[in-house]
């Protein structure tokens, strides 16, 4: 997927969203609030690929130990992950649902892949969050 695909795509999926968008900024990263869910798009252009997150927890500093484990285990478990898989960011101690993109989708399919992906985010920044922290912490 070239990085002008990439923008297209995004562009195309916000309209549809009726949110005005540049897609991709000049660093090839862009973002939406789709309800109450959160999307992260970036594009790497190493491997020609764009990657869509859906936020699932913001972490104020890097999660305890057994945390990224116990999401992991669901993720093994068979809960859905909208299509996606558990993705923890470093960077910005963010755990995600992301998926990986090599070609491009038609505009209605990826639709319908961002509404599971995100459906599923709220599902696991709730349900799931609170399962693994139980099981974790030992509520």
């Amino acid at each position: 997927m070239t990085r002008d695909e990439a923008q297209r795509l995004v562009q195309a999926f916000m309209k549809s969203l009726g949110q005005a968008s540049e897609g991709l900024n000049p660093q090839g990263f862009g973002g939406a609030a789709v309800g109450n869910a959160q999307l992260y798009f970036e594009y790497h252009a190493d491997k020609q690929t764009l990657e869509t997150s859906a936020l699932i927890y913001k972490f104020r500093d890097a999660p305890k130990p057994g945390v990224l484990e116990g999401f992991r285990a669901e993720e093994k478990s068979g809960t859905d992950t909208g299509g996606g898989a558990v993705d923890y960011e470093t960077e910005n101690n963010s755990l995600f649902l992301s998926r990986t993109y090599a070609s491009v989708p038609s505009e209605a399919a990826f639709r319908e892949d961002m509404k599971r992906l995100t459906q599923a985010s709220l599902v696991w920044s709730d349900e799931v969050m609170d399962r693994v922290a139980s099981r974790v912490f030992k509520r």
